[in-house]
């Protein structure tokens, strides 16, 4: 689990947690989505609702949705993370403090 983690801290790389939605449905968020269909042997619904409550705390629904992206494709991660362009440096920080808040949160 701690390797788990560490992906999504890194980005080399619980019964959900569900966001309700104004018409009182439950949906799930984008990282608990992503989380839920890796292959990753950690991954739990308990473990994913955990990383998506950091995720809404700490991300912006654009952001959560960039970051989602990187549990199919770690690659990409390490495209925005070595990326020149500004908003990817932006992102790469505000990642950088969900993946160390979410470690500590959810382990």
């Amino acid at each position: 689990m701690k390797q788990f983690l560490m992906a999504v801290a890194l980005a080399v790389a619980i019964a959900p947690v569900a966001v309700v939605s104004t018409t009182g449905v439950a949906m799930a968020g984008p990282i608990d989505r992503a989380c839920m269909t890796s292959d990753r042997k950690a991954r739990s619904p308990r473990l994913c609702a955990c990383i998506q409550q950091v995720a809404d705390r700490t991300l912006s629904r654009s952001d959560q949705r960039m970051a989602a992206k990187f549990f199919r494709d770690p690659q990409r991660a390490q495209d925005i993370r070595q990326s020149d362009n500004h908003s990817h440096e932006i992102f790469w920080r505000k990642y950088r403090a969900f993946g160390e808040t979410a470690a500590a949160m959810c382990s």
